[in-house]
């Protein structure tokens, strides 16, 4: 657990168009992941990138790794090399705090909308994204399968999840609220998080939708999972788009998905003659805002819908004083088990060192004793163990306790003056930062 880190980026730390530079394509992860892996020197790897952040989990050899892993992340995602410019954009966390901070992230504790759900489904491909790419190792693995867990729990348990909690649904009351005053169809471009709980809750109000995607298979399959809506491919919805009064868009696109052309098509085409409303939520923008301005169309950006979700964040925090008290807990047991694990060989180390001791006390006696009889030998043998083992439980049950209580790294200063022998023995097992 103490060698776990982050790294991070929000967009109130940032802004939005920093936070769109540093955003990679979810098309580019591939080759681009393990790139940045090799960067910062780690085997294991989680990227997690959102609407309102970009975050990197890795296996780092110490704290003076975690602090020059953000120059080295900074430079990574493209930005220049300014001095300090790394420190003041980027936050590090380090062991029980990056886990901690990971909880809290997972469970939508730390969203610009506090509770929302889509970050856990986010967080679960990213899982996936790194184990397929052989980069996520049992210290991140275990970590991110706890997080998920205790999302789970959270909002199973508590009131957190109450009421709008995500982006999505804030970025949907700005079509509810065109729509109340012209009705008409929904575009909703991209099969993502965002577009699917807008088809999901677009599908209970009985609003008719249209689904668009590049790969006309998944559209279709979104429609057929929430049992309502269209599907048609972005190439044939760009040079013949549908009838509609309003888009939401969440296309992880590098570039604008929709072109100035398409956007004049669409004017011409809304049930109510007035431009039909924009809802961009792509990192980057799946628009560019010349092009919606230029066409007459209303826009609403991702920048728009977080700040909206600001404004009740600290209403929403105090009101999930519950939630915050599971992860407190979680976050004290997993930290009391990752211990036990890390103690668990050292004291497998301990226990041999113990037998080894009294074997060789027990050939020293036989040495001066050659006629006892078989049976008096492995009685003697057995008695030897079983007072090894008695010995051995002494010392384990304090580290255990030790390290319950101050950490795995403290068990170090037991061992600092024992002989060689047994340093030898138990030497490779103790934690890192204690030898």
């Amino acid at each position: 657990m103490e060698r776990i880190s982050l790294v991070g980026l929000t967009w109130q730390a940032g802004g939005r168009e920093l936070l769109d530079r540093s955003t990679i394509p979810e098309a580019a992860r591939a080759d681009a992941l393990p790139r940045l892996a090799h960067a910062l020197a780690t085997d294991e790897l989680l990227y997690l990138a959102t609407c309102n952040r970009v975050e990197v989990a890795f296996v780092a050899d110490g704290p003076q790794h975690v602090l020059a892993a953000r120059r080295m992340l900074w430079e990574a995602l493209g930005h220049a090399p300014l001095p300090g410019e790394a420190e003041r954009r980027l936050t590090a966390w380090a062991g029980e705090g990056a886990v901690e901070h990971l909880f809290l992230v997972a469970a939508g504790l730390d969203s610009a909308r506090v509770g929302e759900t889509e970050i856990a489904g986010q967080l679960r491909r990213a899982l996936e994204t790194s184990e397929s790419l052989g980069l996520l190792g049992d210290r991140l693995g275990r970590t991110g399968r706890e997080a998920l867990k205790l999302s789970r729990r959270i909002h199973r348990s508590t009131r957190v999840g109450e009421g709008a909690t995500s982006l999505a649904s804030i970025a949907l009351d700005h079509v509810r609220a065109r729509l109340a005053a012209r009705r008409g169809a929904v575009a909703l471009v991209g099969v993502s998080p965002m577009t699917r709980r807008c088809a999901a809750d677009l599908a209970v109000e009985g609003v008719p939708f249209v689904v668009v995607n590049r790969t006309v298979e998944n559209a279709q399959a979104l429609c057929a999972e929430v049992g309502a809506g269209s599907a048609v491919a972005l190439d044939t919805f760009r040079e013949k788009p549908e009838a509609v009064e309003a888009l939401v868009l969440a296309v992880g696109a590098s570039e604008p998905v929709l072109s100035r052309a398409t956007l004049e098509r669409l004017v011409g085409l809304s049930p109510s003659g007035a431009p039909p409303l924009l809802v961009d939520l792509g990192i980057p923008a799946n628009v560019a805002p010349e092009d919606a301005e230029h066409a007459g169309l209303p826009r609403v950006d991702m920048e728009a819908v977080t700040t909206q979700a600001a404004r009740s964040r600290d209403q929403r925090l105090r009101e999930s004083a519950d939630a915050r008290v599971l992860v407190d807990e979680a976050l004290e047991r997993f930290r009391r088990e990752a211990t036990q694990r890390t103690l668990e060989p050292l004291l497998a180390a301990l226990h041999r060192r113990y037998r080894h001791t009294a074997d060789e006390g027990v050939e020293r006696l036989l040495r001066r004793l050659p006629h006892l009889a078989d049976g008096d030998v492995l009685a003697l043998r057995e008695w030897a163990a079983t007072l090894a083992a008695r010995f051995a439980h002494i010392p384990s049950r304090g580290l255990r306790n030790l390290a319950a209580d101050q950490g795995a790294e403290a068990i170090g200063c037991f061992f600092r003056d024992v002989d060689d022998l047994l340093l030898r023995e138990v030497g490779e097992h103790l934690p890192r930062s204690s030898t």
